[in-house]
């Protein structure tokens, strides 16, 4: 088919960006990991249209996005269970979707969870910035935030689109990824204690698996901030130097209220972090949650 190629941003959403696995391995130059929130959803979609892991796909927020292929295209939706429309016609979520040129997708509002993902077959071709398309809102590293308009192109095919994830069933898979903003679930997120967790008082942390949290909505890309939970109380006063901070750390601000660093979390901090949550389906669920999901810390391993 003679004629540009890519996909064209008819509707950006509230929060659409490019984000692939991020740009690790640059902290020591100050610059944040960044990349999916959700990996297991990003890396389904990914999978499901026969792209490597790290090719680029689109995370969307809440309301999702709507495109149309300039070119035949074959793409797939993961992520937060939402309608997908080809062209006004509903088509499967979670399963691999062939647009002739000239169709437009429309990724709907979440029907749970936060973030739904868009992967098509080849990437998204944006320029990468340090080995990375990733957007990164903390540092305005890798491409903008979508607008209408936008023209995103396409790398080269791999190969074919898979029929499911692993055998499984697609959906079933993408589904797990956003049980954590189903209504009335609870965030469990497994917590290794350090390596300030002597901040604390002892009866702090005790509390702290004895007590529950919620979402807050002042929540972003950069971390998971809790409300509605009892303070944790320092056993020590003064400042703590600024050290390096890792995804998935639980630091501690004045209020005493834990904040789960993301994606696109800073590289250094000045608040004690009580400890860390593994990366993995934990903070995958995390990025799901919805503002007053409710939270509860439980002990990971041995601290």
């Amino acid at each position: 088919m003679s004629g540009p190629h890519g996909l064209l941003v008819l509707r950006a959403g509230a929060l659409t960006t490019v984000q692939d696995r991020g740009r690790p391995g640059w902290a020591h130059l100050g610059v944040p990991r960044s990349g999916a929130l959700d990996a297991g959803a990003h890396a389904l979609a990914n999978r499901l249209v026969g792209n490597p892991v790290d090719a680029a796909t689109l995370e969307t927020t809440l309301d999702g996005v709507a495109l149309r292929a300039l070119a035949p295209v074959t793409v797939a939706v993961t992520g937060a269970p939402c309608a997908v429309r080809a062209s006004g016609r509903p088509v499967a979520w979670g399963e691999p979707v062939w647009l002739p040129g000239g169709a437009e997708l429309e990724v709907g509002r979440a029907e749970s969870g936060l973030r739904s993902y868009v992967a098509v077959r080849g990437g998204f071709g944006v320029p990468a910035v340090l080995g990375s398309r990733a957007t990164d809102l903390l540092s305005g590293l890798g491409p903008p935030v979508l607008a209408a308009g936008t023209l995103l192109p396409v790398g080269p095919p791999g190969r074919d689109p898979a029929r499911g994830a692993d055998g499984a069933g697609a959906g079933a898979g993408a589904a797990r990824s956003a049980g954590a903003g189903a209504a009335g679930s609870e965030l469990v997120l497994p917590l290794r204690l350090g390596p300030r967790a002597d901040w604390f008082t002892a009866e702090s942390i005790a509390g702290l698996w004895r007590s529950g949290y919620r979402v807050s909505a002042l929540s972003n890309r950069i971390g998971l901030r809790t409300e509605a939970g009892p303070p944790l109380r320092r056993a020590r006063g003064g400042e703590l130097p600024s050290e390096g901070m890792v995804l998935g750390a639980v630091q501690v601000p004045p209020d005493g209220l834990p904040v789960v660093f993301l994606a696109d979390h800073p590289v250094t901090g000045g608040y004690p972090v009580i400890g860390v949550i593994p990366e993995g389906p934990p903070l995958d669920a995390a990025a799901q949650a919805r503002p007053g999901t409710g939270v509860r810390f439980v002990r990971a391993g041995r601290n």
